[in-house]
């Protein structure tokens, strides 16, 4: 046993002295020479933060610095050079360019094949201008042998009005050519009202939305459009801005001390929702929900959702939502020159276009008329249009006329009045009625092309069988589906 104890001591110590000369030789190996042609390689060259609100500390960007020189670099002064003038802060390999200490770092060793990270951020001063302006500076890296290298990081700068949470106890109006960003959220108290005028665009944070118990009124008297979005100006991706990414904040809800809400002329994208109506009881002589020329786009959630509500839909478009773009449970809605648009793309499991019901789970809505004029509803599935009822004794009415839909033929002249049936194997179907639908980069453009089925489909207002004001558009058109849309390239990128 003694001898065996030995031997493992002995063995022990060759294996450690082995060891140690591996290492030895290792690090007599790690030369860093000062040749001028030995230099790092950058994944990135610029750093470009877009549109950036001032005083608001953007997330954190971060690139790599490469050596495949051939040799080792040692970095003499890793540096900003405008100092702590910008707002950007660095932090190179775990080393914080202290703007207390110059805004620089010494001494940086990188051997062959071998890389580091780099981190930035940026705070921006407010820079008393109404539009972005453009800031930048360059981090510059000193090698050893002379040679200094260069990343540039940019943005512009915007001035925002700053709010972590609006409180509105009496009424209110709101109106700026300044963005507003809203960290928080808005709440709406049940004896005031709210009004939201163009110019103005509001960005709410994540966890930020309206909650409305009073009353919402967007662009009265005015023709410009409102926009309602996150507050994420960056990209996720190079070809990706936050901006068309759904779920960036909450949306609007309605509640149910809530009625006589009127939006008009707004663009509202990007949400976990875009507009629900809570359940109330229902009074047909109030309307809950006016939408005229409204823009509803790529919700994490459903675009417009209400229950046991008087809603009207005039000349909108409400597109690309996981949940359903439009699902009324009971009530009266009405809807003309409308898209219903279903081609949501982060998610097969997505909902339909529109979904009218006569119940919610246990519940019961009668539905006492959901009409549709003039309008166009489609999407990727085959059938995108889904009627329900589950109890023959609660109101389930509903009525089509002069429209596209995308769902396998009903035998009903009564409710289905000069109705084209759209079906995968058309000729024009789905995406192909419009102008643009760019899956890879995510940008749709819901304008009628000229060879869709929705051409010259529509009927005048002053034929539908009843009086309904208000639902003209301002240019006679004889085309089905939304008119006056908004751009969906409403964002900074």
């Amino acid at each position: 046993m003694v001898v065996l104890s030995i031997m493992m001591k002995r063995l022990f110590f060759y294996i450690i002295l082995a060891v140690s000369v591996a290492f030895a030789s290792c690090e007599d190996n790690d030369s860093f020479g000062v040749s001028p042609s030995n230099i790092f390689t950058f994944s990135e060259d610029t750093i470009n933060m877009d549109t950036v609100f001032s005083t608001v500390p953007t997330p954190t960007y971060s690139f790599w610095v490469y050596n495949n020189s051939g040799d080792g670099i040692r970095i003499n002064q890793a540096r900003l050079q405008r100092g702590n003038q910008t707002g950007f802060r660095v932090n190179v390999d775990g080393f914080y360019l202290d703007n207390s200490m110059g805004s620089l770092v010494n001494n940086i060793e990188v051997r062959d094949g071998d890389s580091i990270r780099v981190f930035v951020e940026l705070t921006s001063a407010a820079n008393g201008q109404d539009v972005p302006v453009l800031l930048e500076d360059d981090l510059l890296f000193l090698l050893e042998s002379g040679v200094e290298q260069k990343v540039n990081l940019r943005a512009f700068s915007w001035d925002a009005q700053l709010m972590d949470s609006l409180v509105v106890k009496s009424d209110m109006i709101i109106e700026s050519s300044k963005p507003i960003v809203i960290r928080k959220g808005i709440v709406v108290d049940s004896l005031a009202t709210l009004t939201v005028n163009h110019p103005t665009t509001l960005y709410f944070g994540a966890d930020a939305g309206i909650d409305v118990f009073g009353r919402l009124l967007v662009n009265q008297n005015t023709e410009g459009e409102v926009v309602m979005r996150g507050d994420r100006t960056d990209r996720m991706f190079p070809y990706l801005p936050y901006d068309r990414v759904s779920g960036q904040w909450k949306g609007i809800r309605i509640h149910s001390s809530s009625f006589e809400n009127e939006i008009r002329n707004a663009d509202i994208h990007s949400g976990y929702y875009g507009i629900i109506c809570d359940s109330v009881g229902y009074d047909q002589n109030r309307m809950r929900l006016s939408l005229e020329n409204v823009t509803i786009h790529n919700c994490k959630g459903p675009g417009v959702q209400a229950f046991n509500s008087n809603i009207s839909i005039v000349n909108c478009q409400i597109s690309n939502t996981l949940g359903d773009c439009l699902s009324v449970y009971g009530g009266n809605a009405f809807m003309v020159y409308t898209t219903l648009a279903q081609f949501y793309p982060f998610s097969a499991d997505r909902g339909v276009a529109l979904r009218f019901a006569n119940y919610d789970g246990e519940y019961n809505y009668p539905l006492h008329l959901f009409e549709c004029y003039n309008s166009l509803v489609t999407g990727y599935a085959d059938d995108v249009i889904m009627g329900e009822t589950n109890d023959s004794t609660v109101a389930f009415n509903y009525h089509f006329q002069n429209s596209l839909l995308r769902t396998p033929v009903v035998e009903d002249s009564v409710r289905f009045v000069n109705v084209i049936w759209e079906t995968a194997e058309d000729s024009v179907q789905g995406k192909m009625h419009f102008i643009n639908i760019d899956e890879d980069n995510l940008v749709y453009d819901f304008h009628l092309d000229s060879l869709s089925t929705a051409r010259n489909k529509a009927i005048s207002a002053t034929s539908f069988p009843f009086d309904r004001d208000g639902v003209m558009r301002k240019e006679d058109t004889p085309d089905v589906g939304c008119y006056e849309y908004v751009e969906k390239e409403s964002g900074i990128n």
